[in-house]
């Protein structure tokens, strides 16, 4: 080997020296940026992983009834469940069905009478023998009211309009709002005899006929969110009803109402509220006591609102 190959051999010798030096350099430096600078996939598993969850705010809910549902109607979807699709005794709740199925067959200025059979159901509404009425105005008082009367009237009003037989006139109903637990024997929901209620449906059904009432008549719906309901007859009667929910005031935004009690079905109560701008929720408790349904009802509104709100309803 020349002088001047050797000088060149250990010239590329350097090179190759300064060159590993350089890249190995590199290798820390990008080694140390991974390290403290990690990944936006690894940022987000990390975020994901200490991110606590949402508080559960039907976790301690406890009630009387023994079926219920929290059920959104903006989604479709239920907040909450509790043998939501038993099949159990409606009472008075059945006054929703025979309501949807007299709209759908009567004009609000169809004139209803009070028939002998009307007026000979259980319960004084004040209402005689004779007396007539416009459909939108008899409709308020058995659902704001709970007439057995004026449910009996629309009852035989509809079903001679349609030619049908009450539970024909009810089973059709049911149909139309797609509720598969749902039937009636008659349009008041009082108990036929000691062992077989008037009306028959699961909670999970009724918040969809409320909704499915709401939408169809609402002016009749909404009338049962005040204390007190006025109806005057054809012939100028005046008649003046409590509301049967007697906790009607006592929550927010109410879009509708109804009561139902009988032996057989213990203390029914459906309603529906907003919980937002524009979103209603449908509450219902089923075979609760008399008391209890109102309590049990405030109890899952009670909840729904902290469900919005995000937080537990047991928070500090």
């Amino acid at each position: 080997m020349q002088m001047s190959d050797f000088k060149h051999f250990l010239d590329n010798e350097r090179d190759r020296e300064q060159l590993g030096i350089a890249l190995l350099f590199c290798a820390l430096l990008l080694g140390g940026f991974v390290f403290f600078f990690p990944s936006k996939q690894e940022e987000a598993v990390a975020t994901a992983t200490t991110t606590p969850p949402a508080p559960d705010a039907y976790a301690n809910v406890k009630l009387e009834g023994k079926a219920a549902i929290v059920y959104d109607l903006t989604t479709g979807l239920p907040l909450y469940e509790r043998n939501a699709d038993a099949q159990l005794p409606l009472a008075s709740l059945t006054k929703l069905l025979t309501t949807y199925a007299a709209v759908d067959t009567l004009s609000p200025s169809t004139t209803i009478t009070m028939t002998p059979n009307a007026i000979a159901q259980d319960g004084d509404s004040g209402l005689m023998e004779g007396e007539q009425f416009a459909f939108k105005d008899i409709a308020r008082l058995a659902l704001v009211a709970s007439s057995n009367d004026a449910a009996e009237a629309i009852t035989e009003a509809a079903s001679a309009s349609r030619a049908e037989s009450t539970q024909t006139l009810l089973k059709n109903a049911a149909a139309a709002a797609a509720l598969s637990q749902t039937y009636a024997i008659n349009g008041t929901g009082l108990d036929e005899n000691d062992a077989v209620s008037g009306g028959y449906g699961s909670a999970r059904d009724v918040a969809r006929l409320a909704s499915a009432l709401l939408e169809k008549a609402p002016d009749i719906a909404r009338a049962t969110t005040e204390p007190t309901v006025t109806a005057d007859s054809l012939s100028g009667t005046v008649h003046t009803l409590p509301n049967t929910d007697i906790a009607i005031g006592h929550f927010p935004s109410p879009l509708l109402s109804k009561t139902g009690f009988t032996d057989l079905a213990g203390g029914n109560l459906a309603v529906i509220f907003n919980a937002g701008l524009d979103h209603p929720i449908a509450v219902v408790v089923l075979g609760s006591t008399r008391d209890a349904r109102f309590t049990d009802v405030d109890t899952l509104i009670s909840a729904t609102l902290s469900h919005f709100a995000g937080v537990s309803p047991n928070a500090p």
